[in-house]
């Protein structure tokens, strides 16, 4: 048709036609990288690309700016080589995308390893709820996939992302191979968020980045915006919290650390537990400075 020169209308067939496309496309694109270079020279390939191309994309200054808020700017790593793994680190992120329904089947899960499996299997069990919080460290979606692949009821919420088009292509991926109940951020997907938790589902959320309709709380020390849907859902539930953590190790392993649930009693007010949640956050991008990413504005 686009030879032709005709016109495509937009119509519900056309969008299921759209997502055939984007399902063809992304097989294609796998199954080339699978015979071609795989994994490892893929996510390889990635840091190269990003350590090449992502200082264009935000002010060095502007990380420095976050280095320097958090402390870490004074730690004896050199603060140069932090900026540059984690702009190899985005790469490796991005490359790996197309790697996600190999996790997903299992057929990559020796470059995975997870500490704490015990822990998924007692909330599971007893049919618990639980809030799972993290921050973007590494390839994070691979730790709403393990949660859901162990068998637990779970949803997550994201972000969309501002290029719409890619949006679609990136809602898919995620509905369909790391957490199938997607949440938008917002007053819909909090109406969503309390409709799943009255289903006894359990919640995945990032709890690292500037929301606005957050509360200013300590981070590293520094007033900063922070999300509160974590203490408000314990506050409401008595549902319990798991930190979790991704760790890259020599370049292709990832290590998910699944740590020991916290519960808070009713003496503990959504701020002192949101205060409580920052506290783990900051430990964990200490323990690798570089596997974090550093270009939010955290901040602001």
């Amino acid at each position: 048709m686009l030879k032709q020169k005709k016109k495509i209308a937009i119509t519900a067939l056309s969008h299921k036609v759209i997502h055939n496309l984007l399902q063809k496309v992304e097989d294609m694109a796998k199954e080339k990288q699978f015979k071609i270079i795989g994994y490892k020279n893929a996510s390889d390939f990635g840091e190269f690309i990003g350590k090449k191309i992502g200082p264009f994309f935000r002010p060095k200054l502007k990380i420095q700016e976050n280095l320097k808020n958090s402390n870490i700017y004074n730690l004896e790593k050199d603060n140069e080589i932090i900026i540059d793994n984690m702009w190899g680190n985005y790469g490796r992120i991005l490359s790996e995308y197309i790697f996600l329904k190999e996790f997903r089947k299992n057929n990559l899960s020796k470059f995975c390893k997870i500490e704490g499996s015990e822990i998924l299997d007692e909330i599971k069990k007893n049919n618990e709820q639980a809030v799972f919080i993290s921050g973007h460290f590494n390839n994070f979606e691979l730790m709403a996939m393990e949660i859901e692949k162990a068998g637990i009821n779970l949803c997550a919420i994201y972000r969309p992302l501002n290029n719409p088009f890619l949006n679609i292509i990136m809602e898919k991926i995620r509905k369909s191979h790391i957490c199938k109940n997607q949440i938008k951020k917002g007053k819909s997907g909090t109406r969503n968020l309390i409709n799943f938790f009255k289903k006894k589902f359990s919640v995945a959320l990032m709890i690292d980045q500037r929301v606005s309709e957050g509360e200013s709380i300590d981070f590293f020390n520094k007033p900063a915006k922070t999300t509160t849907i974590p203490a408000q859902l314990v506050k409401k539930y008595g549902c319990k919290i798991v930190p979790v953590y991704i760790e890259r190790i020599n370049k292709h392993n990832f290590k998910i650390n699944f740590q020991k649930p916290l519960k808070f009693d009713n003496k503990f007010s959504v701020r002192e537990i949101s205060l409580e949640l920052n506290k783990i956050l900051e430990k964990m991008i200490l323990k690798n400075p570089d596997q974090w990413i550093w270009t939010h504005d955290r901040w602001k």
